[in-house]
């Protein structure tokens, strides 16, 4: 119920304070379970995704977005799982969650970056996306995000307006049994690779073959 009301209350003024393109999101499946990974470098990449694809969209939200009630609120409401970044079961347990979710034929929504990039680059993925695709046999749509950093730099908290954001979709792909078979414990790694290439491509960034650096 949530997540609808703050998409009835957010698509006109979002449509009207910005010039939003969508191109290839007819590309996500109208029905069944599918990740959706993008690039990530500004926070109000969750609300500019979701806003283009029709069906329902969870994210995997970092669990520090839940320590404050300024953004507890809305990612509760909207359904939003907290995932914690330090690894061990926790996160393990996160990951189980979002097999749940895409077993029951919804949309799941990834940064396989981990985190924010303020370069301007596209970074190596974690190969999480690449596990959950052969976990539960869906496929993995390459999102490209570009014009956030503009509309709210990581740093900024008030977004600005009237600016370009566009959030193109590529072809889906999945990774299957036989890939993994014929390539081994690389499957993973060659998977996540072409998946960020894509996604650098379809966001206009440049792919650097690095993870992103974690702040200290």
């Amino acid at each position: 119920m949530g997540y609808w009301l703050c998409k009835v209350v957010l698509t006109p003024l979002l449509l009207v304070a910005y010039r939003i393109a969508a191109p290839g999101r007819r590309r996500v499946p109208a029905h069944g379970g599918a990740i959706l990974a993008a690039n990530h470098q500004s926070f109000c990449d969750s609300i500019f995704l979701p806003l283009c694809v029709r069906r329902r969209v969870t994210y995997l939200a970092k669990a520090e977005y839940f320590d404050s009630w300024r953004t507890r609120w809305f990612f509760s409401a909207v359904g939003q799982i907290p995932i914690h970044r330090g690894g061990g079961s926790v996160s393990e347990r996160a990951l189980d969650t979002a097999r749940e979710v895409l077993d029951a034929g919804r949309l799941i929504a990834l940064y396989p970056e981990g985190t924010r990039a303020d370069d301007g680059c596209t970074h190596r993925g974690r190969t999480g996306v690449a596990r959950l695709s052969l976990d539960c046999g869906v496929p993995v749509i390459p999102v490209g995000i570009a014009g956030t950093t503009d509309v709210q730099p990581i740093g900024r908290r008030v977004p600005r307006l009237f600016r370009r954001v566009t959030v193109a979709f590529g072809e889906p792909r999945t990774l299957t049994r036989e890939a993994v078979e014929r390539l081994g414990d690389d499957a993973l790694r060659h998977f996540t690779d072409e998946l960020m290439a894509e996604i650098a491509t379809l966001s206009g960034r440049p792919y650097v073959d690095a993870y992103v650096a974690r702040a200290p």
